[in-house]
């Protein structure tokens, strides 16, 4: 008898684990679906603001004529490791195609 209770007690928590299992892929699946979108837009809209204040910041080396103080370039150790990436961003050609993928 104390083995039949004890090969029970082990069904249950079996089960219970692929019940815990099952509702944690569930929750997981939600939250992906719920939160994916969002996160890309506000990752997108990190890289614009990035982009447009690292113009504003360093806009001559492009030609852009745009006065700044000169405390600017105390952030210049910030931003160097970036500069060569967003020259070949902003100087990338676009088309429509690009705009269809974003």
């Amino acid at each position: 008898m104390n083995q039949d209770t004890h090969g029970e007690a082990a069904e249950q928590a079996e089960n219970h684990g692929t019940a815990v299992r099952i509702l944690k892929a569930v929750r997981e699946f939600m939250h992906g679906m719920v939160l994916h979108e969002p996160t890309m837009v506000a990752l997108q809209e990190k890289v614009a603001l990035e982009r447009l204040l690292i113009l504003v910041m360093f806009g001559d080396m492009l030609g852009i004529p745009i006065f700044r103080p000169y405390f600017f370039l105390r952030l210049l150790p910030h931003v160097y490791p970036r500069i060569d990436s967003w020259k070949r961003s902003l100087l990338r050609e676009r088309d429509w195609t690009d705009a269809a993928f974003d």
